[in-house]
């Protein structure tokens, strides 16, 4: 991992179609959001991510407020990330596990941040690492896989 990122993996009991089609919706985004800050998608925004493509989110940190993503990496069923206005990325890869379902590393990666230095010293990449660890978990409990 290099330096100015974050990330988890875990492997998740669906194929890598099914997981990107979650991720490739934003309204399904506060379904996996380990932060607690992802509240809904703004209605006006894309309903399937493609590279380019420009969604709002309604969010909470304390305050309510809203913010714009634009999808940066794109590889169908694969990886996808976005970025806020800031340049710092969210980025989802997906890879088929061996004996079935799906390795899945989430990262937050600030290195194109425009200000990486002001991350560097705020509590994000900590915080931005346990809510990674229980998005993974949120969405290792939407595939559960056989029981």
């Amino acid at each position: 991992m290099g330096k100015r990122q974050v990330s988890a993996t875990r492997t998740v009991a669906a194929a890598p179609e099914q997981i990107f089609e979650l991720l490739a919706d934003p309204a399904k985004h506060p379904l996996i959001d380990g932060s607690g800050s992802v509240l809904a998608a703004r209605s006006a925004g894309t309903r399937r991510l493609e590279l380019g493509s420009r969604f709002g989110m309604d969010m909470k940190m304390g305050a309510s407020y809203r913010i714009l993503n634009t999808v940066v990496e794109f590889e169908e069923n694969r990886l996808i990330a976005w970025r806020h206005f800031n340049g710092h990325r969210w980025r989802w890869r997906l890879e088929p596990a061996e004996g079935g379902g799906t390795t899945v590393t989430e990262t937050f990666d600030w290195s194109t941040a425009r200000i990486p230095l002001l991350i560097d010293l705020s509590p994000f990449p900590k915080r931005n690492k346990a809510a990674i660890v229980q998005s993974l978990d949120r969405l290792s409990e939407l595939f559960p896989g056989p029981r």
